[in-house]
């Protein structure tokens, strides 16, 4: 009950009803969040290094730090600073990554970009709490949006994106203004909601409830407002059933099986993608211990019947089966990363932890240009050529663009939206415990600066390291005293047996698949060594194929490439991509039975300058194969050839073998990962 219901009566009784609800407020509060295993820190805490900062300078350079002066729909006009042009989720979408890149690079041309949007969305906020860009009633009619006049108002949905942007500022830049603003617009959607409901503009909003959802709770952590709570409640009636249909099975077998009109919008991709959060939030919530099997039985079932093997699930539009020709969409990935990033911090679940690791290594990368100014609206995991074409796609579009490099080719969606995915990962290598201690669950070179401790001593810790083109990571500590703090630490599943040393000696070994915890007393120049060795593997998917693996990465073969330009009247300049030597090749079957035996790999140096692409690529792995010769691309597809049930392909096989080189596959563009197995 809120205080606002209460008859007051006397000045005692009000000072007893406030305190009742200020202890009652805070128990709520500090169950939810000690409850929560890890928790994000301050996007300034963490400073990249070395390839991934070389990422995101390309970014900085590139679209992520100049959309605004490049991108017509952003650059004109723009309805979030006020004018006439878009207003919808695009804008918001750039400025979600656009925002951490300006902090964590601590730039600060771009940090005034991103801040004139974010001033005008809180400068201009209606006194009733709706903000956004000036509706048609308000610049036509001048009437005042409030929540008994919500109809005036416009999609709920670019507002959910752009309640995102203001928690990245505020994990930025501790701007106490963000508080408030949310705290208004919040009070305002409680109300407004109950006649303009969650679907009221779009199925996009009533399917994306769980964006909106997590930034309620989020605010709820910090204000203790049990309004908040009630709006989450409200908000999850009104949107798409998400934690339900994952949990009971239903939907993933229609999801599979269907690819017409119907309920399209329950197996968009980036819907999906963005809903593997709902149970977590759920969760989050209510501590019902049934959101969390949901999460686990929608995720296993979503990635057995639809996962390929660069760690994402199909989606060309809609999730589409696990065959090794199927696309997947580049928002797809940078919204499952951070759906797994919030699901990490609230379930501690290393399953989660190694999925984000895996998408993020192999998926993401391929995707975009050397410059991170073009980018593929679908990649494909056997992807033998890059070109204009319908393919497999469940969306092909009648000009034929989504599968080219292009600034603006296929949905523009994915202009906007691919700026969170490296940004959010370097913000999310560390997390803060409940414990006062630091968390490292994703491995990169960075270099953190933090306070921990009962004692909230600061403490920095320099993670050097290649990874994940090297298997050791190496932790040293500066600190003025010394700190007793725990340090957990993911040892990934892949990894058999990991060694730890320390300072010099070794300190343990520890079993992959869990996350380990040392609680010491740390001293100034500590250092910390994690070493994880990286056997080659394989592993299996659609349609009987096989995937090299070693650590981290998944393999690709190595195509050399031939790049054409070309423009489309109205999607623009753009990229298509061939491979100048062949591909039809089948792995050898003693490579599964032994790879160690039959594979050989090379490491080279990481580049000054890294760059995702053949020439960058440092570790190659030589492997047996036969070329298989029916095995032809039919309109730019490679349809997979078929294997018997003891995963051999029965077909003619040509009897030479050959020595091929794979790379790892985010440096490739043509490619083919998944192969046929043969005598």
């Amino acid at each position: 009950m809120r205080i606002s219901s209460f008859r007051i009566t006397g000045f005692a009784f009000l000072t007893f009803c406030l305190a009742s609800f200020q202890i009652n407020a805070q128990k709520t509060t500090t169950s939810f969040l000690e409850s929560q295993p890890y928790h994000q820190l301050p996007i300034t805490a963490i400073k990249p290094k070395g390839w991934l900062l070389d990422q995101l300078h390309i970014m900085q350079d590139g679209t992520t730090g100049h959309l605004d002066e490049v991108y017509a729909k952003v650059k004109n006009d723009n309805g979030w600073l006020g004018g006439r042009g878009d207003g919808w989720e695009e804008t918001p979408y750039w400025l979600d990554g656009a925002v951490p890149l300006a902090y964590l690079l601590d730039d600060k041309v771009m940090k005034e970009k991103v801040l004139r949007y974010i001033n005008w969305t809180i400068e201009n906020q209606r006194p009733s709490g709706y903000f956004g860009p000036v509706t048609k009633e308000e610049r036509v009619k001048k009437v005042l949006i409030t929540p008994e006049n919500c109809e005036a108002g416009e999609d709920w949905w670019p507002k959910m994106v752009m309640l995102k942007v203001m928690r990245q500022y505020f994990l930025a830049s501790d701007d106490q203004r963000v508080i408030p603003f949310m705290t208004k617009y919040f009070k305002y959607q409680l109300q407004a909601l109950k006649s303009c409901p969650i679907k009221k503009w779009s199925e996009w909003a009533e399917s994306r409830g769980a964006d909106n959802i997590m930034i309620a709770q989020w605010l709820y952590s910090i204000n203790h407002d049990k309004s908040l709570i009630e709006l989450a409640n409200l908000i999850e009636t009104q949107s798409f059933q998400w934690s339900e249909w994952f949990g009971n099975r239903t939907w993933a077998i229609g999801a599979a099986t269907q690819q017409n009109d119907d309920h399209w919008m329950r197996r968009h991709a980036v819907n999906v993608a963005m809903a593997l959060k709902s149970p977590s939030m759920n969760y989050q919530r209510t501590k019902d211990l049934k959101y969390l099997s949901q999460l686990k039985t929608g995720f296993n079932d979503l990635m057995t019947l639809h996962g390929l093997p660069m760690g994402i699930f199909s989606g060309d539009e809609d999730i589409h089966g696990n065959a090794p020709t199927q696309g997947v969409e580049l928002c797809a990935i940078t919204e499952a990363m951070f759906s797994l990033e919030e699901i990490i911090g609230i379930t501690g679940d290393i399953q989660y932890m190694d999925a984000l690791e895996r998408m993020t290594f192999n998926a993401l990368p391929t995707q975009t240009t050397d410059d991170y100014n073009a980018k593929q609206y679908f990649q494909i995991a056997n992807q033998v050529q890059i070109s204009r074409g319908v393919f497999d796609f469940s969306l092909p579009f009648e000009r034929e663009m989504n599968n080219v490099l292009g600034m603006r080719s296929g949905y523009t969606c994915c202009l906007a939206n691919m700026h969170q995915g490296w940004t959010k990962f370097a913000s999310h290598l560390w997390y803060g415990t409940s414990a006062k201690g630091l968390a490292a669950l994703e491995y990169s070179p960075n270099e953190i600066t933090t306070k921990v401790g009962k004692t909230n001593t600061e403490i920095t810790i320099k993670e050097i390291t290649n990874y994940p083109f090297e298997d050791k990571i190496n932790f040293e500590f500066i600190t003025s005293k010394d700190v007793a703090f725990p340090m957990q630490l993911r040892i990934p599943s892949w990894c058999k047996e990991a060694v730890l040393t320390l300072n010099g000696r070794e300190f343990k070994r520890e079993k992959g698949g869990q996350v380990i915890t040392i609680d010491r007393i740390w001293k100034n120049n500590d250092k910390l060594i994690l070493e994880f060795p990286m056997e080659m593997t394989t592993s299996n998917w659609g349609r009987n194929s096989r995937t090299i693996e070693r650590g981290p990465l998944v393999y690709a073969l190595k195509l050399e490439e031939k790049w054409e330009k070309g423009n489309q009247k109205e999607e623009g300049d753009y990229f298509s991509v061939y491979p100048k030597s062949d591909w039809n090749y089948g792995l050898l079957e003693n490579i599964v039975k032994d790879p160690k035996a039959y594979l050989t790999v090379e490491v080279k140096p990481i580049s000054d300058k890294f760059v995702w692409n053949l020439q960058h690529a440092p570790i190659e792995i030589t492997a047996p194969a036969k070329k298989i010769p029916n095995w032809k691309a039919v309109d730019g597809v490679a349809h997979q050839p078929v294997s018997d049930r003891t995963g051999i392909y029965r077909g003619e096989v040509e009897q030479k073998t050959e020595k091929i080189k794979l790379v790892p596959y985010g440096f490739t563009k043509v490619r083919i990962v998944a192969f046929p197995v043969v005598k």
